[in-house]
């Protein structure tokens, strides 16, 4: 029986799209930021980031130096938070009513400066205080200092919730993190955005599952 649900937050939750932070930096002078976040990926910047180990001014400063670019910490901030859109009405109320079938949390793989923008829309837009208002725990990876797909931070979230993984669902946009939740025996649904998919999908009207393969 199902008595969880964890949510991811981009692209399940939140509305997101890379592209337009790659736009925001081309209109700030880097013309290949895909080139530009694989060389920080490699620096392991964007995962240092969101696992909390360096700070929204680190992250700004090795921008600069990996662009040769003299940018302001705003216009980094603005291009970087270009890919947050909106928190859809119809998704939260349909959270909220799952809400009251199962216990739902939250897992994100985040970071500090994303993370500032969307908790103040959600005051702001919906008169939310905050994701903690919605979900019973939200674990955030620049919070908790760990990320996915890695396995601990699945481990830690079943542990601190004190919830079984048998009976808990993790709801994700990336298949590499649904593989991994689904070794470790948590039941997994995977939002193929690439397909247009929703979790109104896989929840009926009444916020309870209606696809019977994961039950």
């Amino acid at each position: 029986m199902i008595k969880n649900i964890i949510f991811d937050l981009g692209a399940v939750v939140l509305n997101i799209d890379f592209q337009l932070s790659a736009i925001a930096f081309k209109k700030l002078g880097i013309d290949d930021f895909e080139s530009l976040y694989s060389r920080a990926i490699q620096d392991m910047l964007f995962v240092n980031m969101e696992k909390g180990v360096i700070s929204p001014n680190e992250f700004r400063n090795t921008l600069r130096k990996l662009s040769n670019l003299p940018l302001k910490d705003e216009e980094i901030d603005n291009a970087w938070n270009a890919l947050i859109l909106d928190f859809p009405k119809e998704r939260l109320q349909l959270i909220n009513r799952i809400r009251n079938n199962y216990r739902i949390f939250l897992l994100s793989n985040t970071n500090k400066i994303h993370y500032d923008i969307y908790q103040e829309d959600l005051r702001k837009t919906h008169n939310i205080n905050g994701l903690e208002s919605i979900f019973e725990k939200i674990w955030m990876s620049h919070q908790i200092k760990m990320r996915k797909p890695n396995e601990d931070i699945y481990i830690y979230a079943l542990k601190d919730a004190n919830i079984k993984a048998y009976e808990t669902v993790f709801i994700d946009d990336s298949i590499q993190n649904i593989e991994i939740a689904s070794k470790l025996g948590i039941k997994t649904i995977f939002i193929d955005i690439s397909k247009n998919m929703e979790i109104s999908n896989f929840f009926n009207s009444n916020g309870k599952l209606i696809n019977l393969d994961i039950l």
